[in-house]
Order: C-alpha cells, then structure tokens, then sequence
C-alpha cells in the first residue's frame, strides 16, 4: 500500500469498459470484459459484467471506452464513477433508416 492509498483508507480499483446505453440522466452502463480459463479445457472464455457508472457532465456517448472507478454508492446499483473518456465512437451519421430530410423544405418525412 502506498502513502496515498493509507491517507486515503482505500485503494479504489480502476477499469476500462465500454459505454452501452446513455438513456439515463448522469448514469450510464458499462460493460467490462475479462478473459477466465476453463478449468477443465483450458480454453479462455470471455465474460462480461454490466456496471452502472455516474457520468456527472453526461458526455458519454454509446461506444465509448471509459475509465471507471469504484467509489461509494451512489443509489441502490450505481457505485462507480466515470473518470476519462478514453476513446471516442464515431459520431452517428444519420438518425435511422428512411429519415432522410426533404431537399426543398428541409423538413423531415
């Protein structure tokens, strides 16, 4: 343990994710992948886990990949923090499929 950690009472941990869904008011989820072995054959298997994570600006967007840090609960699923965005996703061109603007009014149809 280093001085900081001892001055503070903790170590917390820091991982990378990547954003899922930003559909809530400074919330968003995040998933962490990690590598296990199977215990028979040997084999890496990949697990994820969903972690709910503050995002105090709301700047995170879907696709992210997100520094996060453990931190004291915020609600009842939410003890995890948002500390760097660490790589963008590429901005979304259009909206969806079959939106297209109308080229005289500019209006949507």
């Amino acid at each position: 343990m280093s001085a900081e950690e001892t001055a503070k009472g903790t170590a917390n941990r820091r991982t990378v994710g990547r954003v899922v869904s930003n559909k809530m008011k400074k919330s968003v989820t995040v998933t962490v992948e990690r590598l296990v072995r199977h215990a028979v054959y040997g084999k890496f298997i990949r697990r994820t886990t969903k972690i709910m994570a503050h995002d105090e600006d709301g700047t995170c967007r879907e696709g992210d990949t997100v520094a996060i840090v453990e931190c004291r609960p915020i609600s009842k699923r939410k003890a995890w923090r948002v500390v760097e965005i660490l790589e963008r996703a590429p901005q979304d061109v259009g909206t969806h499929v079959g939106a297209e603007p109308d080229a005289a009014t500019g209006a949507q149809g």
